[in-house]
């Protein structure tokens, strides 16, 4: 029978962390699926490709759908809990998720899996917010650092699992078995939370924003598609239509946010300097990264001629070097504050994405293993920092509006990224093997992946010349009384 009783966020009873396990768990395991799923389709593109007969500029998109997606309902994760609940509308976008996943597993082309890939995204958006939120609600004040930090076994386990789990399956089963692996996870996940999960009491949900929710995801979509398409010739009607579509819907959405009293995006927050500096710095770090991140599997199996389960294996050591740079980057950054932290990791990004823009045929493999190693731990050292840094930096009216602002922009950058980065890599691509005379065609392919990593060095180097001009600043949240509602806010913003 379904625990319904209404919670309290003050719990008098003596802390067990027993009895926290239950409710702990189906936010670990929900949390634990969404990741998990996210990675494992970057090592199965390759395979993808050539069983729905098309070319990676198309098949991006399910990556591209899926983080526009994402980035589209992170906002409303607040609102939602409002309006209907903590637990049921956790319940029900671990459905959803489930349910795309299944649907991912059943394409039969590129436009399918698409568009399942963005039902997946609908549901996976809102999961680590709401289940974050619902954590820091059952857990004690005075215990909450302890718990919370348990959420790390899904965002640093499943980044290491996903990939060798992926060419496990591809290579020896089915592609599609890295979508159906999902639905006894997903079915996992909502026993527990029907069980355990308390019910709190429901909050008054504020005006939707809908002009917002529609022109949002238009600019957005139109501005990925521009930019996917400019990858190949930033001239074409396809290029300028998204381009200025885009840009068109994106004025209004700004000027419609500007003027709502609450907004689905909180633009005010740039109006501080510091704010601005720190976000764009995290933009440019995120392009570089996960537009790169996307990239080696495809070079380790169509240059390379490794197979899907060993790219899965060679990926490792990124997950490592992350899981080894985020603690450290976060006990340093109370300590010396977020310059130092996040000069060192856009040096590590820079530097790995040089080495591979040197990439050669006969490259030796544990060059690249540790390049990856390099550019996770500098991954792990600028993306928690950076995320610090932006919420110490903002007004502090304005703390609890900050996460779904940061969040869904950086999925929108992600979406960006690898549009365009794979987009440039196809046409590249074509114009160098067309060009190639030599004899072993493999060799244009490598060179072609060589440019594309130093077109991502480029960024990486200019968030490193803005990483030297951040200055340190105190926490802007830290008003008495007010902590733990910012705080339980900035989590069901966003992740």
């Amino acid at each position: 029978m379904a625990n319904t009783r209404t919670a309290s966020p003050a719990q008098a009873e003596p802390f067990s962390l027993l009895k926290l396990l239950p409710p702990l768990l189906a936010v670990i395991i929900g949390m634990f699926m969404v990741i998990l799923d996210t990675t494992v389709v970057n090592n199965a593109i390759p395979t993808l490709v050539d069983d729905f007969g098309t070319t990676l500029h198309h098949l991006q998109w399910a990556v591209t759908g899926y983080t526009l997606a994402l980035s589209a309902v992170i906002p409303l994760a607040g609102w939602l809990t409002d309006k209907f609940g903590s637990k049921r509308v956790f319940i029900a976008t671990i459905v959803m998720f489930t349910l795309g996943s299944a649907l991912c597993a059943l394409a039969t082309n590129t436009e399918q899996l698409v568009v399942f890939r963005v039902i997946q995204g609908i549901g996976g958006g809102m999961v680590a917010p709401i289940g974050m939120a619902l954590v820091f609600r059952i857990s004690p004040p005075e215990r909450r650092g302890a718990v919370m930090g348990m959420l790390g076994i899904p965002i640093l386990l499943a980044p290491a699992l996903g990939p060798v789990l992926s060419g496990y399956f591809v290579e020896y089963v089915s592609w599609r078995w890295t979508f159906l692996t999902t639905l006894p996870t997903g079915a996992a996940a909502v026993i527990v939370a029907w069980r355990y999960l308390p019910a709190f009491e429901r909050g008054k949900p504020p005006a939707l924003d809908i002009l917002g929710m529609i022109l949002g995801p238009i600019a957005f979509a139109m501005l990925a598609f521009g930019v996917s398409e400019g990858g190949t010739d930033w001239g074409s009607a396809r290029t300028l239509t998204g381009l200025i579509v885009g840009g068109a819907a994106l004025l209004l959405f700004i000027f419609v946010e500007l003027r709502h009293r609450q907004p689905l995006l909180e633009l005010r927050v740039f109006k501080s300097f510091a704010f601005t500096q720190g976000i764009i710095l995290s933009w440019i770090l995120y392009a570089a990264l996960f537009g790169s991140i996307i990239l080696f599997p495809l070079m380790l199996q169509q240059a390379k001629g490794y197979t899907p389960l060993e790219t899965g294996l060679i990926l490792l050591p990124q997950a490592l070097g992350s899981m080894l740079g985020m603690p450290i980057g976060g006990r340093l950054f109370d300590r010396f504050g977020a310059r130092p932290i996040v000069i060192t990791g856009t040096v590590f990004i820079s530097a790995a994405l040089l080495i591979m823009s040197q990439i050669t045929l006969d490259r030796p493999l544990y060059v690249i293993m540790l390049n990856l190693f390099l550019l996770g731990c500098g991954m792990g050292l600028s993306m928690m920092t950076m995320n610090t840094y932006i919420l110490n930096t903002a007004p502090k009216e304005l703390v609890g509006r900050v996460t779904p602002l940061t969040n869904s922009a950086q999925q929108v950058i992600v979406s960006f990224a690898v549009a365009g980065l794979t987009g440039y890599l196809s046409t590249h691509s074509d114009k160098v093997l067309a060009a190639y005379k030599g004899p072993n065609p493999l060799e244009a392919v490598v060179g072609a992946f060589g440019d594309t990593f130093l077109l991502t060095s480029g960024f990486a180097i200019a968030g490193f010349v803005l990483s030297l001009f951040i200055r340190r600043v105190k926490p802007a949240a830290q008003k008495s009384g007010a902590s733990d509602t910012r705080a339980e806010e900035s989590m069901l913003a966003g992740h």
